[in-house]
């Protein structure tokens, strides 16, 4: 679907001049963060954090940080994680954002794969870091000096707050996003400084015209990935639309009402995970009294049961959109366009070309199961993958890059994401997507959270398993499992149900709230 739209990409584009120091130099008072402190929410300007930048960038280049050096950044949503991004972008150096749930080994191997100079990090990030720093030049704490680490406080006072001579064009690259691995070894995404661009753009048509007087953004989302860094907080910025900053720890649906309610945000992305957790809430407006204007969701297949949620318990409608990694924010809904239909992802938004392929390339019919395609170019296409031109070659067929997701269009437009191709259940012939079972199971009233994979059958070659997280005071048994099954088999079709059903405790989740099927597959 080509939009009517003709993207304007400046000749000096520098994703820091436009999250930040447009609005510093404009409105140098403007609030950007609202953070946490003894006293409830306090702003912090877009002065502050374009002249700590500028510090830290004229400390990082004293210790040799430069342009398409890599640097990783590990911590939780806070002021210094996005004062750092801003800072290597003003070098042109490359952001390497890594989540703080990480373990030792994912962080060693993202540092050592991507070649990094240096990390900037929490006390806590550091600490799982025993071995595997050597290789670092730069070793930034963002909770003071000590053990070999430099004070991240100490570098900001030390240095000039002045503006800082930015030079990069938009093809420049700025920042690496390695891919959540659900299969395979992780890959570093690396992408220009005009992958803003479409953000920013997405970010109106998929939260109705933002900003609006009092607009107010949130999510509880890592900042370490695209939906948190890139669906989120710099194109918020980028309106100049203030950003809350979620306080550390796990996440709470509760909390998440309360916190909605206390920092009056109107404006959130929320996985569909943690839609889906927050289902649990009974009676949240009436109970917590928030007030939102847009809901975005994104990562997974929100599916019509969460869509049908979201509209009563929040009190709008959940726009979703999606995009990955390589290539994000290029399908949405909008309900005030009238682009949103229930168990679909939406259309292309404009500015993108998207497309529903064959193996061979060809265009899939309506309601034909098919591969989401990308045409290019596009300004929110990543670079390549790092060190890894077999992989970026595979990615494309002639125009078009290949997401590797599975999905249909309907007669009339709308792209249904259907799940990652190796998500996909082969069984007696049928080809079956999770995602829409996935979706029924959680219309049954004991059902918190579903997950859908194949096991291997010697007379199917596959078939349909479901784990299954139920809410609490629900009691798992065999009727229970004869009621999901006869609602998939009433409600979808006589082969998609699931032939075996387990219960778990949790489900096994990726840092950006996916489900890893491979591990519940691995579990047989």
């Amino acid at each position: 679907m080509r939009a009517a739209f003709r993207w304007q990409i400046p000749a000096r584009y520098n994703m820091a001049v436009h999250a930040c120091d447009g609005w510093a130099a404009r409105e140098p008072e403007r609030p950007a963060l609202l953070v946490k402190g003894r006293g409830g929410f306090s702003p912090l300007s877009y002065a502050i954090l374009a002249a700590r930048s500028n510090a830290l960038a004229r400390a990082l280049a004293a210790r040799g940080i430069g342009a398409g050096d890599r640097v990783g950044i590990l911590a939780p949503q806070c002021p210094q994680v996005l004062i750092s991004h801003f800072a290597l972008y003003k070098l042109g150096a490359i952001a390497v954002p890594l989540a703080a749930v990480f373990g030792p080994d994912a962080i060693a191997y993202r540092l050592t794969d991507s070649g990094a100079k240096g990390l900037i990090a929490d006390a806590a990030g550091f600490a799982k870091m025993s071995a595997g720093l050597d290789g670092l030049s730069v070793r930034i704490c963002m909770d003071g000096a000590g053990g070999g680490l430099e004070g991240f406080d100490d570098l900001v006072a030390g240095e000039s707050p002045a503006p800082f001579d930015i030079t990069t064009g938009p093809d420049d690259p700025a920042l690496m996003i390695y891919t959540s691995g659900t299969t395979g070894q992780p890959k570093g995404a690396l992408h220009a400084h005009r992958v803003l661009i479409p953000h920013v753009t997405g970010q109106v048509f998929t939260h109705d015209d933002l900003p609006q007087p009092g607009d107010r953004m949130w999510t509880p989302s890592d900042w370490a990935w695209a939906g948190g860094l890139l669906n989120t907080v710099l194109p918020a910025l980028a309106h100049g639309v203030p950003v809350v900053v979620q306080p550390p720890g796990k996440f709470d649906p509760e909390a998440a009402f309360a916190l909605l309610a206390e920092t009056e945000v109107r404006n959130v992305f929320i996985p569909p995970t943690a839609l889906k957790m927050m289902r649990a809430v009974a009676r949240p407006r009436e109970r917590f009294g928030f007030a939102l204007r847009t809901v975005g969701s994104a990562g997974e297949a929100l599916g019509a049961e969460t869509f049908a949620w979201g509209r009563e318990a929040l009190g709008v409608p959940v726009n979703e959109f999606y995009g990955q990694t390589e290539c994000n924010y290029v399908i949405g809904s909008s309900a005030r366009l009238g682009v949103a239909r229930a168990g679909a992802t939406g259309k292309a938004i404009p500015g993108h070309d998207v497309a529903v392929l064959r193996e061979d390339g060809s265009l899939a019919d309506v309601d034909e199961m098919g591969q989401i395609a990308v045409r290019t170019p596009d300004p929110s296409l990543f670079l390549c993958y790092w060190n890894r031109p077999e992989a970026t070659a595979d990615k494309f067929q002639g125009a078009w890059m290949l997401t590797g997701d599975l999905a249909r269009r309907d007669g009339d437009g709308f792209i249904h994401f259907l799940g990652r191709d190796d998500d996909v259940i082969t069984s007696a012939g049928y080809r079956i997507g999770p995602s829409e079972i996935e979706d029924c199971l959680l219309r049954h009233p004991s059902v918190a959270l579903a997950a859908v994979v194949g096991k291997p059958d010697p007379v199917r070659t596959e078939i349909v398993k479901a784990f299954i997280v139920l809410v609490p005071g629900a009691v798992a048994s065999d009727a229970l499992v004869a009621e999901l099954q006869a609602l998939v088999r009433g409600s979808l079709a006589g082969y998609e149900y699931p032939r075996e059903v387990a219960f778990v405790d949790e489900l096994p989740l990726t840092t950006t709230g996916k489900v890893i099927r491979r591990q519940l597959r691995d579990r047989g």
